[in-house]
């Protein structure tokens, strides 16, 4: 298995919520779960079976923290796995009445299955947890069918090592052979009085070899997280002995103090915790900060993102960009084409296609799936897809053909399951294919459907941005209509923006029109502003809006910022101006169908031009200064005129 930077940010995440809530309490102990924030993980992310729902689901893993005072380890992993332990529980660490007490308390706090902290009982409870498994598994488990077979994961330390009630109780663990054990004795070498070589310095391995114990070493428990997980899967093939790993870890890892006496019971100083956020990448001035967790993490390291001096790139070719980035990080990600897969640009360089193995054409390990020339099919089973609970089903059509399956998109929506339609050649901009394949009304189709998404970005960020929405949105579909022809990248356009669904692409002070657009409209409309000024003195500012619903979602402040009352609004898109009433004062689309031609000449006969632009825009603002006395304000719109 190999880690990343996704699995190191997870592990500094357990760290500065032990710092941050030790140094909150003014008491505890930040030593030891900074050591063990790797190994655990590592065991909590590749081994731990549990339900954070119900806790008390029987056939769960059992973890114990036998030296107890490291219980910010525990309760940062109880917050971050999901339980009902909750941020500000962490804020009230050791305060009267939380949750989260100096010392876990089974009783107090959903996912501790003991109460330890007198150094030692965790050891002696989880070998008694370990007894009650193998005993339920031989009363109620029958051939091929194992009900119950969890494990018990005990986490203890020197502290424990020299109590003789751990000695007692690893000595009836070795006799009775218990094989659904697994320890980890945390080796840092450092208790209360300091170095533990002042009164601790036995073989502890050996002693547990002669207990008759599965013996294992992990030399560098802060780094080696293969290692760790190599150590706990062999561990779990003895079946015949309980196992003991030996980790040998740095207590106050990253810490100023780090391997001292000093970081083992004291929170950390203020400058001391500044630094060690400093050196994970976390802001030193912020407490209790959990970073974006699960696939907004991988998504977001992943996006490509665009400066307006890079190259004009067709937007379909921009999100085989973002497929082939994702691709190989998300493996939940399973794409496909209805027969468009050149067009579409929907297959990863290194997929695989789903095909029976007999065939030789793939296996059924593929995440690539041949829909053939069936659109409304490829709909439906993605669907099924999405509602199995493993994948993320993404499929490609032109965007007119997307209407082949509006019945299974409509089923999407209603089942709220996150399926992405990658839904190319978007317009008239397809260009000699003509309007049989032009889509006009189909925007306005889906943009009526409640829980859809549909997506029309306009450069480079705003594709990133449609894909990061669409992946982490996991109970709406989304539809991306994407370019044929090339589009500039704009001057303001970011990821940040874009995802609120419509954001300021030009401002200006004392704008006399706003043009509000999608797609490849908008660099158009950018182009605009310049003719306006030139050859009609007017001011414009241009507003992209590559997603409403998303943006409909925002804020009241926030979409009045970007489309402002007392300023006309014109719109403009090559599609049906049906809805966008809602946003502008005056509209200008195709009520009509297409024409066959070179894309360019296309949008010259429709005039989506510069010049067609500031046409309609000298003839909403004039129209606005006749009506001042009546107009309204946005979404009440005026008659069409234009």
């Amino acid at each position: 298995m190999t880690y990343g930077e996704l699995d190191q940010l997870a592990i500094n995440t357990i760290r500065i919520l032990a710092i941050d809530a030790t140094s909150a309490a003014n008491s505890g102990h930040p030593g030891a779960p900074m050591g063990m924030a790797p190994v655990s993980h590592v065991l909590f992310n590749k081994f731990m079976r549990f339900n954070p729902k119900n806790p008390s689901w029987v056939n769960r893993d059992r973890f114990v923290l036998s030296n107890g005072h490291g219980c910010m380890l525990q309760y940062a992993l109880l917050h971050l796995f999901g339980y009902d332990l909750s941020i500000d529980d962490l804020k009230a660490f050791r305060k009267i009445g939380s949750k989260t007490p100096g010392h876990p308390e089974a009783a107090d706090t959903p996912g501790v299955e003991v109460t330890t902290g007198p150094l030692g009982q965790g050891f002696s409870n989880a070998v008694g947890l370990a007894i009650a498994q193998a005993h339920t598994a031989a009363v109620f488990n029958k051939p091929g069918y194992n009900l119950v077979d969890n494990y018990t994961y005990l986490y203890f330390g020197d502290g424990c090592a020299m109590e003789g009630i751990a000695s007692e109780a690893a000595s009836t663990a070795g006799h009775l052979q218990l094989g659904n054990l697994i320890a980890i004795y945390d080796d840092n070498h450092i208790s209360i009085d300091g170095d533990t070589n002042c009164a601790f310095t036995e073989d502890v391995l050996k002693r547990f070899e002669a207990y008759g114990w599965h013996t294992l070493h992990v030399k560098d428990g802060d780094h080696d997280l293969e290692a760790i997980e190599k150590a706990i899967a062999e561990a779990k093939t003895v079946t015949d002995k309980p196992s003991v790993i030996k980790l040998t870890t740095t207590i106050g890892f990253g810490s100023k103090l780090a391997g001292t006496g000093g970081v083992h019971g004291n929170p950390l100083k203020a400058d001391d915790a500044k630094n060690v956020k400093t050196k994970f990448g976390f802001n030193p001035e912020k407490s209790f900060d959990v970073p974006s967790r699960g696939m907004e993490a991988i998504v977001c390291q992943n996006l490509p993102t665009y400066k307006s001096t890079d190259a004009a790139v067709a937007s379909r070719k921009l999100s085989e960009t973002v497929l082939s980035k994702l691709y190989p990080i998300i493996p939940e990600l399973i794409g496909g084409s209805a027969d468009l897969t050149g067009s579409n640009l929907t297959r990863a360089k290194e997929a695989i296609d789903f095909q029976p193995p007999s065939t030789g054409l793939g296996d059924y390990a593929g995440r690539y799936i041949r829909y053939g020339v069936r659109e409304h099919a490829m709909a439906g089973i993605m669907n099924g897809l999405a509602a199995y609970g493993t994948i993320i089903p993404f499929g490609g059509t032109f965007l007119n053909f997307v209407s082949y399956a509006a019945g299974s998109v409509r089923l999407s929506a209603l089942s709220h399951v996150r399926c992405i339609h990658v839904a190319t050649h978007d317009s008239i901009g397809l260009g000699e294919d003509g309007p049989t394949h032009q889509p006009i009304e189909t925007l306005a189709h889906f943009r009526a459907l409640p829980n859809c998404m549909v997506w029309r970005p306009a450069d480079g960020n705003e594709v990133s941005a449609a894909y990061y929405v669409a992946l982490t949105s996991k109970q709406t579909p989304s539809i991306i209509a994407l370019s044929r022809q090339n589009l500039p990248q704009l001057e303001n356009s970011t990821i940040e923006r874009a995802i609120k669904g419509g954001y300021v692409a030009v401002e200006a002070e004392n704008a006399d029109v706003t043009l509000i657009s999608t797609g490849s409209e908008v660099g158009i409309c950018v182009d605009a502003v310049k003719y306006l000024k030139d050859n009609h003195n007017l001011v414009a500012r241009v507003v992209s809006l590559p997603c409403w619903e998303v943006f409909d979602a925002q804020d009241k402040g926030y979409k009045l910022s970007v489309i402002p009352d007392g300023i006309p609004v014109l719109s403009v898109e090559v599609m049906s101006t049906l809805g966008w009433e809602k946003f502008s004062h005056e509209q200008f689309g195709l009520n009509r169908f297409g024409a066959s031609g070179p894309y360019k000449q296309v949008y010259e006969k429709f005039e989506f031009t510069p010049a067609g632009i500031s046409k309609r825009a000298v003839a909403t603002v004039g129209f606005w200064k006749e009506v001042t006395p009546i107009r309204s304000p946005i979404n009440r719109a005026f008659t069409q005129l234009i």
